[in-house]
């Protein structure tokens, strides 16, 4: 089992792979496929946040779900696409009021 791997565009998966992390280069079409396979094999899986702009809210909503192993989503190293909210996810989960 890896520690962790890594799911986005070619520039970050160059990044991570530097830092000894298996990294995978995702399109918008496998992202999902290529989350759920990291899974099995690691124990924290890396997503960037440029890719997962391409899913629709129900895929990213149950791809971060994902505790064991924990899914998060990372800035890519371009800074061209924000990270999801994870407060504003985590007071929709609680029932709680802004």
């Amino acid at each position: 089992m890896s520690v962790a791997e890594f799911i986005g565009d070619e520039v970050s998966a160059a990044g991570y792979r530097l830092c000894g992390v298996n990294a995978h280069v995702a399109n918008g079409n496998n992202v999902v496929d290529l989350v759920k396979q990291a899974c099995e094999r690691a124990s924290l899986v890396l997503v960037g946040s440029n890719v997962v702009e391409g899913l629709n809210k129900q895929e990213l909503d149950e791809l971060l779900a994902n505790t064991e192993p924990p899914v998060l989503v990372v800035p890519d190293v371009r800074g061209l696409t924000e990270v999801p909210d994870i407060t504003a996810r985590i007071h929709k989960q609680l029932g709680m009021l802004e």
